[in-house]
């Protein structure tokens, strides 16, 4: 299993398998509008893919890989550096990475603070800034936590070496566009109601323009949404997806790691095949 050095809410890591099973047995380009952390694809690995975001953070963190400017030694180093500032200054240092990565991006600054703040979370403010807290816990990048990352990063280096990836900034009404009928689509878009920020905002027009987008497709496609959990029902799945088929599997993740804070929801996969 490829764990990516992304961490982002809503990872579909335990749910790739399952996602893996449902695909064809034959298709040109993997497209992926919503590539989030990359886990899904990076598992499926296809021959070629298109991944794309609106988020130019990951995008770019990514590219970087790609083109040798993000290196697993180079992140080593970086990491063991920024971790004896971080130890020492603790919340004031993750506080003055966060100030310098709003005023000029780069993607081993993007990597500390996804990898150093609260929960794990990736949440950008009305202006695009990162604005989550650190997470407060003491030797946060510890030596096994940098190894631990570094490995992550080094497995996408061999899977960009094998494979041929390219790594997009564009809507998901674009990057579905340019899918044909042999290709394959995997959508994993926010779900509507539940968190959202500047780059992963999903509101009703959203899923609309999605469904026409999927409905009209001469792709295959698969769509990953949530089904019901205990206290409600995804009701877009009655109004827009029904007409599709469906299949169903219990998911259970966790708020903040505790085993009495296990929470359960009903997964679905979406096809048109």
């Amino acid at each position: 299993m490829i764990i990516p050095p992304i961490k982002c809410q809503g990872i579909k890591t335990k749910l790739t398998e399952w996602i893996k099973n449902k695909l064809p047995e034959n298709y040109n380009i993997w497209y992926e509008p919503f590539m989030g952390s990359g886990v899904v694809g990076f598992n499926i690995k296809p021959n070629k893919a298109i991944f794309c975001d609106t988020n130019p953070y990951i995008i770019n963190f990514y590219n970087d890989i790609k083109t040798g400017v993000i290196t697993s030694d180079k992140m080593k180093l970086f990491l063991l550096s920024e971790s004896i500032k971080l130890n020492k200054y603790s919340n004031d240092y993750y506080m003055e990475v966060r100030e310098r990565f709003n005023k000029n991006p780069n993607s081993y600054d993007f990597i500390f603070l996804n990898r150093s703040c609260f929960n794990g979370m990736m949440r950008f403010n009305s202006k695009g800034n990162f604005n989550v807290p650190f997470c407060k816990k003491n030797n946060r990048f510890s030596r096994s936590y940098i190894t631990k990352i570094v490995n992550q990063i080094k497995n996408i280096e061999m899977l960009l070496e094998t494979y041929d990836y390219q790594f997009t900034t564009q809507s998901f009404n674009n990057t579905i566009n340019y899918a044909t009928k042999n290709d394959i689509i995997y959508c994993d878009p926010p779900y509507i109601d539940r968190y959202s920020d500047y780059f992963n905002a999903w509101r009703h027009d959203d899923e609309v323009s999605l469904f026409n987008m999927l409905l009209n497709t001469k792709s295959k496609f698969i769509l990953s949404t949530w089904h019901h959990n205990k206290y409600r029902k995804n009701s877009y799945i009655d109004i827009y997806w029904n007409s599709f088929n469906i299949d169903l599997k219990e998911h259970f993740y966790y708020i903040g790691g505790k085993e009495h804070n296990r929470n359960t929801v009903i997964e679905a996969l979406v096809t048109n095949f």
